[in-house]
C-alpha cells in the first residue's frame, strides 16, 4: 500500500464555503497531508476557507465544471509525480475513513471505486443498470466520485483527450477500459449531502441531458475514437 505522502487527495469545489473547511480538516486528521482543492471559479469564500484549513488550492479563471476541475487535479498530480490520486467530494458526502479502505484495495487494480448502493434512488439505479448494459463496464456504482486512480490511470486522464469528457463516470471508465486498465469496487459508507444538490440528479432536465449525452458516448464505444490511441509516453504540459 502506498504511503499518504505519495497520495494526492483532489477535491473539485464550486461554492462550497459551508463544507470545504470541515472536509479538508477531516481528511488531514486521518493523516493525509496532500490535499488539493480545485476551486472551479467559486463566487463565495471556498478558496479562502480551503487555504485556512490547510489545503493547497488551484483557482480556475472561469467555471469549467466538475470533471474539468478534477482533471486539473490529475494534471497537477501527474506533473508532481504523485503515485496515486483519490478524488473526494466537497459537499460532505464522502467520509474520510473511506480513504483507508480504497488504499487497502489497490494491489490488483488501476482504479478503485468507492461504491455506496444504499444511496441509489430508483432513478439512479435505473441509470446504473442501463449504462452497465450499454457500456459493458461491469461496475455497480457508476456515479460515485470517491475513486482512487493509480499513476498509470492518472497519466491517461491528464491527457488532452480526456478533456473531451464532461462527467467523471462512464466516459472515464470507458477511456481507462480502452487502455486495458483494471477496476475494482469497494463498499463504503456515505453521509447525506451536507449542502448543494447533485449535478446529475437534481432535476428531470439535468437527468435527461445526462442520459442522452452518456448514451451517445456509450454508443461511440470509444474504440473508434482518439481515446483508444492514448500515448502514455507523451509528456503532459502543465504550469503548476
Amino acid at each position: 500500500m502506498k504511503t499518504p505522502a505519495s497520495t494526492l487527495i483532489v477535491i473539485p469545489a464550486y461554492n462550497e464555503q459551508d463544507t470545504i473547511a470541515s472536509v479538508v480538516g477531516s481528511i488531514r486528521r486521518e493523516g493525509y497531508p496532500n490535499i488539493l482543492v480545485v476551486d472551479d471559479a467559486s463566487t463565495d469564500e471556498t478558496r479562502i476557507r480551503a487555504l485556512s484549513a490547510g489545503a493547497k488550492v488551484v483557482s480556475l479563471a472561469y467555471q469549467l465544471g466538475a470533471w474539468k476541475a478534477t482533471q486539473t487535479g490529475m494534471r497537477y498530480a501527474h506533473y508532481h509525480e504523485f503515485d496515486q490520486v483519490i478524488t473526494f467530494d466537497a459537499d460532505g458526502q464522502h467520509l474520510p475513513d473511506s480513504i483507508g479502505r480504497l488504499l487497502a484495495s489497490t494491489p490488483d487494480a488501476d482504479l478503485v471505486v468507492g461504491s455506496c448502493l444504499q444511496r441509489g434512488s430508483l432513478l439512479r439505479r435505473f441509470a446504473w443498470r442501463y449504462f452497465r448494459i450499454l457500456s459493458g463496464v461491469g461496475l455497480l456504482d457508476f456515479t460515485s466520485g470517491l475513486r482512487l486512480y493509480k499513476k498509470n490511470a492518472v497519466a491517461i486522464l491528464a491527457r488532452e483527450e480526456a478533456s473531451l469528457l464532461e462527467y467523471q463516470d462512464i466516459g472515464v471508465l470507458m477511456l481507462l477500459a480502452s487502455a486495458k486498465l483494471t477496476f475494482r469496487e469497494v463498499d463504503v459508507r456515505m453521509a447525506p449531502r451536507a449542502s448543494g444538490i447533485s449535478r446529475i440528479f437534481n432535476s428531470w432536465r439535468a437527468v435527461a441531458y445526462y442520459m442522452v449525452y452518456t448514451t451517445f458516448l456509450c454508443l461511440a464505444k470509444l474504440g473508434h475514437s482518439p481515446f483508444s490511441r492514448v500515448d502514455l509516453a507523451k509528456p503532459v504540459k502543465a504550469g503548476y
